[in-house]
C-alpha cells in the first residue's frame, strides 16, 4: 500500500483536502450540511409568535344604528324591513326597538312617506294597479291604514291610463298573431300587474280596435 508520504506533493494536497471534506460530512451521512442562515428579524430557533386579533365586543346599540343607517343610505325602508334586518344580525329585540323608535323620532324612518313614494314610483315605472301596490306595501310591513292612504291618491282614471300605456308598449310584439291569442296575452300582462279582468279586457279591446282603424 502506498502511503501519503510516498505520493507526489500535488496528489498529497488533493487527498488531504478530500479527506477533510469527507470528515466534516461524516455526521450527515456523507453529505455536506448546507449552511444555515437565521431568518431576518428573528433569532435562530425562535418561532414566530401568532398575530393577536383584537376582538372586543361591540355595543349592540351602536351596531344596530350602523346597520340601519347603512341600509337607509341605499333607499328608504319601512320600519319592518329594518327590524327584520336587525333580527337577522341577532340584535336583541329591546335594543332594536329603541334604535328604530329613535330613528322615527328624527324622521329617518317614516312609513307614511315611504308608502307614498313607493306608490308613485311603482305606478309610474311599472304601471302597477292599486291592488298590486297595496299588496307590495303590506308585504313590507306598512300599516293597513297607511297603505290605504297611499293608494288613495290613484283613482280610476290613473289606473286606466297606466293600463293603456302598458298595452301600447306590448301591442307591437303581438302583431301577426291571431286576435284571440293577442287578446289573451295582453290581458295577461295587465292581470300580472293587478288589474281587474273587466278593466283588462276593456283596455285591450279598445287598443286592438284603434290599431285596426289606423
Amino acid at each position: 500500500m502506498v502511503t501519503a508520504s510516498e505520493l507526489p506533493a500535488g496528489r498529497r494536497r488533493r487527498r488531504s483536502a478530500l479527506e477533510a471534506e469527507e470528515g466534516g460530512a461524516a455526521g450527515h451521512g456523507g453529505v455536506a450540511a448546507p449552511e444555515v442562515r437565521p431568518g431576518r428579524g428573528r433569532r435562530s430557533g425562535e418561532e414566530r409568535a401568532p398575530r393577536k386579533r383584537a376582538e372586543e365586543p361591540e355595543d349592540p346599540e351602536s351596531r344596530a344604528r350602523d346597520i340601519c343607517l347603512r341600509l337607509l343610505t341605499g333607499s328608504a325602508k319601512s320600519r319592518k324591513q329594518l327590524a327584520d334586518a336587525l333580527r337577522k344580525r341577532e340584535i336583541p329585540e329591546n335594543v332594536a326597538d329603541g334604535v328604530l323608535t329613535r330613528l322615527e323620532e328624527v324622521g329617518l324612518i317614516d312609513d307614511a312617506a315611504f308608502a307614498a313614494a313607493w306608490v308613485e314610483s311603482r305606478h309610474a315605472v311599472r304601471g302597477l294597479s292599486r291592488r298590486a301596490l297595496a299588496q307590495e306595501l303590506r308585504t313590507k310591513g306598512v300599516d293597513a291604514e297607511l297603505v290605504e292612504r297611499a293608494v288613495a291618491h290613484l283613482d280610476y282614471d290613473d289606473e286606466t291610463e297606466a293600463a293603456r300605456a302598458l298595452v301600447e308598449r306590448k301591442l307591437r310584439s303581438t302583431r301577426g298573431l291571431e286576435t284571440q291569442v293577442r287578446m289573451r296575452r295582453l290581458v295577461g300582462v295587465l292581470a300580472r300587474r293587478g288589474y281587474s279582468e273587466g278593466m283588462a279586457f276593456r283596455v285591450v279591446r279598445e287598443a286592438l280596435e284603434d290599431e285596426g282603424r289606423e
